[in-house]
């Protein structure tokens, strides 16, 4: 069972390639209209026929839904409403109660007429930029560039969308006039920029078109099932395992050229000393003998592709080192292929030393960016496989050895992963007893236990949470609170409660010629020991801390068709230690220590400020005006970095001047929560002795 919360968000098509690198070459033509492959009919067909038998909403494919599955394929092309023309939408309404139909007929043409105008509404935008960008901007005027456009009307005609745009350029223009571009360097920039969006647009296959139409079906049901391609569904096992077979670097686009973003230590390609950050790729072969393939202009994931492989093979790169002049020849190097940890995702830990109502205490600190477990290598028999539990296992003993007096999980970002995991390590810390209920689409109810009697470490816990702790980070944390194990700190998490299973089409397909995807399907809901889910309210800490993600609309309840809260009877539990009745005592000693904080003063500060931000919905386009707003919030920031500098000891910024790069600000969230930690320790001490006496 997977638990992440939603690795694959909205298929915002326009919105994601508009986030994209800024580098790119001349305007490109308009490509040939796509059409769905052979096997495209069948995906569509399986894929509602999966969805309509085994989700666990158990929705019916009827009218209603197919209304929603055409408002979603829209807002996943045209979020912005900036592409698309009202007359290019009163064309398409025609399909607005025909998708129920087409979804199970595997009937695509409708679905491919929409991408395809919004393909030549997309080429037309670029001509009306590059023509808007030769005219230059008058920063003089006093004039709005209104971006909040999700309840916008569609334009009736071009010359609408063409001011839009034109504000939208205006507004991106200033900004890098601001930064101190030239009009000569902002305009090339900004060209090039388009024709880079522009070419990334028309790259899109016929794969992509479906991918993002099956997804817009799949949010109809719930935020968290998705259709996979089948790159997609590659990527999604990387996630999940930590681990791929490959050259160990991270690869971005450059315009025409793949680069290499960084590399990852102790890959081949690390370990080579042959390939180094910012070095582009112009063409790739297969073994030793194999021809070289010219790559340039090609789309990254086709890239990726003939750079992954098995374990032991060799891939030849043409690369133009960098910070060579134009005009160098490529050199040609060699890489073995091997398998490839992505450490920056592994569980790591540390130590933390303060002093305390006069004594002295060492809090270990364990952070789990996620729920891994490379499933294959463990049923291959690889004694040495990643997971998450082995690796806190690890970490407990290493802070056990150091002798820590108490010890803080934290989880805050940690959206999620494989629901073995969470139930393993929950179990690290107590005997034995239910960890989490799992309740499938019949309403049948499976308890899920902690598998063994070990308890690896028994001291005072804290864990910390945020918005973005979803999933199997709640099944945690969950756990924790009720069996009162330990302190839960931070801010409400994300609400994730739902459980996916990731369904082959292969199986399925078996007689298809091309490889098909995966779906992942919402097949059941979490619950915790106490009988509430984890859906959609999410845990709520002990002790909350001031957090900016909840208002960021982070979170299941900002979810369009999250499946609702709801109980069940309880499991059978008792309690695995008295954290609960300590929480009054912690909680005002915390309330008191945090009023007189300069950092959370500050955090809430910066909330309020976010809070009135996110409701402008327009921005000045006239240059004095916006100026002097930067300005002003320049000023206000640099007067408050000074004020953090000063109580934190350090010499206050002379204007202009900048903080060193290796200078990282306090996490005063983790310093509190070592405090209330302490504050345990403290209390729990108390009590042991006096129960002594």
């Amino acid at each position: 069972m997977r638990t992440s919360s939603r690795s694959f968000p909205k298929w915002f098509i326009f919105a994601l390639l508009l986030c994209m690198g800024v580098a790119g070459s001349n305007l490109f033509a308009a490509v040939s209209d796509l059409v769905p492959a052979k096997q495209h009919p069948m995906v569509s067909k399986l894929v509602a026929g999966l969805f309509s038998h085994y989700h666990y909403g158990r929705k019916e494919i009827n009218d209603s839904l197919s209304i929603a599955v055409y408002k979603f394929y829209l807002e996943a092309l045209d979020p912005f409403r900036s592409i698309f023309l009202a007359s290019d939408v009163a064309g398409f309404e025609k399909y607005r109660y025909q998708f129920d139909d087409n979804l199970n007929t595997g009937e695509l043409a409708p679905a491919f007429e929409i991408y395809n105008t919004f393909l030549k509404r997309f080429d037309e935008r670029i001509v009306s930029v590059n023509k808007v960008l030769t005219q230059g901007f008058d920063f003089t005027v006093n004039e709005y560039f209104e971006y909040e456009r999700e309840n916008t009307p569609w334009a009736k005609t071009s010359q609408e969308l063409d001011e839009f745009w034109r504000k939208r350029l205006k507004n991106e223009a200033l900004n890098l006039k601001l930064t101190g571009k030239t009009p000569e360097e902002t305009n090339t920039l900004l060209t090039k920029r388009y024709a880079n969006y522009q070419k990334r647009i028309n790259q899109n296959t016929a794969e992509d078109v479906v991918q993002v139409y099956l997804n817009a079906f799949a949010e109809t049901y719930d935020p968290h099932s998705n259709y996979l391609s089948p790159i997609a569904s590659q990527n999604f096992g990387i996630d999940m395992s930590l681990s791929l077979e490959g050259i160990g670097a991270q690869l971005e686009n450059d315009g025409d050229y793949t680069q290499v973003a960084r590399i990852i230590a102790g890959g081949p390609a690390d370990l080579s000393k042959q390939l180094w950050a910012n070095d582009k790729i112009v063409a790739v072969g297969q073994g030793e003998k194999g021809d070289m393939v010219d790559v340039i202009g090609w789309r990254l994931d086709d890239v990726v592709q003939l750079i992954r492989g098995v374990k032991g093979t060799t891939v030849k790169l043409d690369i133009i080192a960098a910070g060579t002049g134009p005009g160098t020849p490529p050199k040609r190097i060699a890489l073995v292929r091997d398998k490839v940890v992505l450490r920056e995702s592994e569980a790591k830990s540390d130590t933390v030393e303060l002093v305390h109502e006069g004594r002295k205490y060492k809090i270990g600190v364990v952070i789990i960016p996620s729920f891994y477990s490379d499933l294959a290598a463990q049923h291959r028999g690889d004694k040495e496989f990643k997971s998450t539990t082995r690796d806190v296992r690890r970490l407990l003993r290493e802070l056990k050895s150091a002798q820590v007096d108490g010890i803080v999980i934290d989880l805050r970002g940690n959206s999620g992963g494989a629901l073995q995991e969470a139930i393993e390590l929950t179990g690290l810390f107590f005997d034995e007893g239910p960890v989490v209920q799992v309740r499938n689409s019949d309403g049948s109810v499976k308890v899920m236990r902690d598998p063994d009697r070990a308890v690896e470490y028994e001291g005072p816990l804290g864990v910390m949470i945020d918005r973005r702790s979803a999933s199997a980070s709640e099944i945690f944390a969950a756990a924790i609170q009720d069996y009162s194990r330990g302190v839960i700190l931070g801010s409400t998490s994300f609400g994730k409660g739902t459980v996916q299973n990731l369904i082959e089409l292969d199986r399925y397909l078996r007689n298809s010629d091309a490889r098909l995807g995966e779906l992942k399907l919402t097949v059941a809901k979490f619950y915790r020991i106490d009988g509430g889910t984890t859906q959609y309210r999410g845990v709520m800490p002990d002790i909350s801390f001031p957090s900016i993600w909840e208002e960021r609309g982070l979170g299941e309840s900002a979810e369009t068709n999250a499946l609702p809260w709801d109980k069940i009877d309880a499991s059978g539990y008792a309690n695995k230690g008295d954290v609960k009745k300590f929480l009054p005592q912690l909680l005002n000693k915390s309330q008191k220590r945090t009023a007189l904080n300069l950092e959370f003063r500050y955090l809430n500060e910066d909330i309020q400020a976010f809070k009135q931000e996110k409701d402008r919905t327009k921005i000045s386009l006239q240059e004095s005006l916006r100026k002097q707003e930067r300005d002003k919030q320049e000023d206000e920031r640099f007067v408050k970095a000074n004020e953090r500098r000063v109580a934190r000891g350090l010499k206050p910024l002379k204007k202009g001047e900048k903080a060193p790069e290796n200078e990282k600000g306090p996490d005063a969230l983790l310093a509190e929560t070592t405090r209330v930690l302490a504050d345990l320790i403290t209390l729990t001490r108390s009590t042991y002795q006096a129960l002594e006496r």
